[in-house]
């Protein structure tokens, strides 16, 4: 027993014992341990299939002294991890943790990167080629990414948000590399497969996370480059629906930049909500007349009413741009309305 158990480390003998005491006991392991801890016995959960009998009455054995026999135990790992961890009392913490294990099933990304100051870990980057900064930052959360972007030079950070949205899939030898270029200042892991990691979806994430100003200057310096990339994210970045969140005054601003023509074309697939949001700000009489000349209208083009939307946003971009309104969501402001 001793000698199989020799060459299990410790988190493969706990993975295989929660896997042995069921769901419920397992839930409430996790809840006596530190997120790190649930982490890594999560991941290697997960790539579990089979326990053989032998095995288990071993694991079982070493931990609880236990004599009886257990018969090989099958599972589904990632479904078995899923509801191991939902069975935490701590909602956030449940959360947080099905995020994080469903970032790494089968992945295990850079997390001591994860762990560092985001100014360290840009430190650290600024010396690489961007190619790799966009690699490495393209494995973190959307959170952690937008910190580190904001301690890197100026310069690099829309040729890093580019490089970042090209990305699809990384094969596990660059991935490798990248570690062994990293290893010796920050602590990091292998991949087994070819892992979604980068996007322009992660880098509308990451943008809207920076500190206010921050992704303009990007998009900014990105549209120089590659102004038809610029123009997929600042459409993903906001949205014709998140007029909605923008407060009473800063929509009756927006609304005094458009005709109704436009505003009636734009409407057509608007939610109940956003259309009550606008009509709050406009006289009764002006809704009805909307209400009419929208019953009244034509079957539209799709591609029609993206474009009046697109118009009305682009004249609250330029309003928030020139510091007229606030858009909830778009980085950090000390800016109070």
């Amino acid at each position: 027993m001793e000698a199989l158990l020799s060459r299990l480390s410790g988190v493969e003998r706990a993975a295989m014992l929660c896997i042995c005491l069921g769901e419920e006991a397992t839930a409430k392991i996790f809840e006596t341990l530190d997120d790190a801890e649930v982490r890594k016995i999560s991941r290697c959960m997960m790539t579990i299939e089979h326990v053989p009998a032998d095995v288990a009455k071993q694991v079982i054995s070493f931990f609880v002294k236990a004599e009886e026999e257990l018969a090989g135990i099958f599972v589904k790992g990632d479904e078995f991890v899923r509801k191991a961890i939902g069975g935490s009392s701590d909602a956030k913490r449940r959360e947080l943790l099905l995020d994080q294990v469903s970032q790494g099933a089968g992945f295990r990304p850079l997390e001591s990167i994860a762990m560092m100051d985001p100014r360290m870990v840009a430190g650290i980057l600024e010396r690489e080629h961007p190619q790799t900064v966009a690699l490495v930052l393209s494995t973190q959360t959307p959170e952690q990414t937008s910190k580190v972007l904001e301690g890197v030079p100026e310069e690099l950070r829309a040729d890093v948000v580019l490089r970042m949205a090209r990305i699809e899939k990384v094969s596990p030898e660059v991935i490798t590399q990248i570690e062994d270029s990293l290893r010796r200042e920050i602590g990091v892991v292998s991949s087994s497969d070819h892992q979604q990691v980068g996007g322009v979806d992660k880098v509308v994430d990451i943008l809207g996370r920076m500190s206010k100003g921050m992704d303009r200057g990007i998009l900014s310096l990105l549209e120089e480059s590659n102004p038809e990339l610029a123009e997929v994210i600042r459409r993903k970045l906001f949205t014709f629906e998140d007029l909605s969140y923008i407060d009473t005054r800063g929509l009756q601003a927006v609304l005094r930049e458009i005709n109704n023509d436009t505003l009636v074309v734009a409407l057509k697939t608007a939610s109940d909500n956003l259309q009550e949001a606008l009509f709050a700000n406009i006289s009764s009489r002006a809704v009805d007349m909307i209400r009419e000349d929208m019953d009244a209208m034509a079957p539209v083009r799709l591609a029609d009413v993206e474009n009046a939307q697109q118009e009305i946003i682009q004249v609250a971009l330029k309003l928030e741009e020139e510091g007229t309104i606030v858009i909830p969501g778009r980085g950090v402001s000390d800016v109070l309305v």
